[in-house]
């Protein structure tokens, strides 16, 4: 009986044990400052959700508990007014101590993460504190040796630490609301690389899940910019995408004198019509004399185009890469109104001529076929 009473002990303290492993704990003091209110805060993308309001004793202590599922930490801060007494990286099981004073400076232990995020804070207070004084001395030599030596450190910094949750705030710096510390097209790859090293260690974590998307975006970006900058030699913005069979074709490779670029949408049963009551007739017309459709559907099932297609016998070029109004076709070509809309190669170059319907697209073919 005695066994079996031990052995009843023994297990209910194994699960009392995991029921508290979840927490996470913070025992701060706030120097000379008694009977003092403070927020706990955590963060929620580009913003704060208030966790609680907080009364520091008389020896300026407090304490704070929380919940943390495993294998997603959380980005916790401690406020006073406007005032940022600790930023901390919060794990499950964590019992973290702080010392601040009411200006903002502090010390923590017990949480390595913590502890690199006050360091990267405090390198970057430093930096902002250099740019201003090189800012009111009116020396812009000094301005941007600043920011280059800075950005340079920033970039080894997230290279040699890619696996740090520290490493997601060190990308999002601003020296102000309109520049970034990683302001370039390229930092894309940046983005990336810390996302997927952190995807390894923390894949269920929101942050890196919000990091992903902001790489995502800013590799498309990059890719554009990339192109926009071959609009020069090729006369338009280029694109490639996968056609009806798998393969992808390339606009630039399309072998014709006029081309119309044509965005559409197989969802819609007007567009549909409009294929069989215009454009094949004009197609019919024109191609012998070196007309070519290179068709970009903005639908998001493959299948529905796949099958307007086929149903619909399109003799011309049809590419569709299922991202709908996030392909990057649309953004090289602003297209973010209704559709259909199209715009016109003509001797390889990008026409300024409005297509509004069939006349107009006949008088264009007719006057340069």
């Amino acid at each position: 009986m005695k066994i079996f009473r031990y052995i009843l002990s023994a297990a209910a303290l194994v699960v009392a044990a995991s029921s508290c492993s979840d927490k996470a704990q913070i025992k701060g003091t706030v120097t000379d400052a008694s009977q003092m209110e403070v927020v706990v805060k955590q963060l929620a993308g580009n913003s704060f959700n208030v966790l609680d309001t907080l009364k520091t004793d008389k020896d300026g202590k407090y304490s704070y508990s929380m919940s943390i599922a495993k294998g997603q930490p959380e980005f916790v801060y401690v406020f006073k007014g406007d005032t940022k007494l600790a930023s901390l990286i919060l794990m499950a099981g964590d019992n973290v101590k702080v010392v601040s004073d009411t200006l903002g400076k502090y010390s923590v232990e017990g949480s390595e993460e913590s502890a690199k995020l006050q360091q990267v804070e405090t390198e970057f207070s430093a930096f902002l504190g250099r740019m201003a004084t090189a800012a009111n001395a009116g020396d812009n030599a000094a301005l941007s040796k600043e920011y280059v030596d800075y950005y340079r450190s920033r970039v080894a910094y997230v290279m040699n630490n890619a696996k740090s949750l520290t490493a997601i705030p060190v990308l999002y710096q601003k020296i102000n609301d309109n520049f970034p510390v990683f302001s370039q097209s390229t930092d894309a790859l940046h983005f990336k690389a810390v996302h997927d090293s952190l995807e390894t260690v923390y894949p269920e974590s929101k942050y890196v899940t919000m990091l992903g998307d902001e790489a995502r975006k800013r590799t498309n970006i990059m890719n554009i910019n990339m192109q926009i900058k071959d609009l020069n030699a090729a006369g338009y913005p280029d694109v490639e995408l996968p056609s009806i069979d798998g393969k992808t074709v390339k606009l630039s490779d399309v072998d014709s004198k006029v081309t119309l670029i044509y965005f559409w949408t197989a969802v819609d049963p007007n567009q549909k019509m409009f294929n069989k009551d215009v454009l094949l007739p004009v197609y019919n017309d024109y191609h012998s004399r070196g007309f070519e459709i290179y068709s970009i559907s903005l639908d998001t099932d493959k299948g529905v185009w796949a099958s307007a297609v086929k149903n619909q016998k399109l003799p011309w070029v049809n590419v569709c890469d299922g991202l709908g109004s996030a392909s990057k076709a649309a953004a090289l070509y602003n297209v973010n109104g209704v559709l259909p809309i199209a715009f016109l190669i003509v001797d390889g170059a990008l026409s300024d001529k409005t297509i509004q319907g069939e006349k107009d697209l006949r008088n264009v073919l007719s006057a340069n076929l």
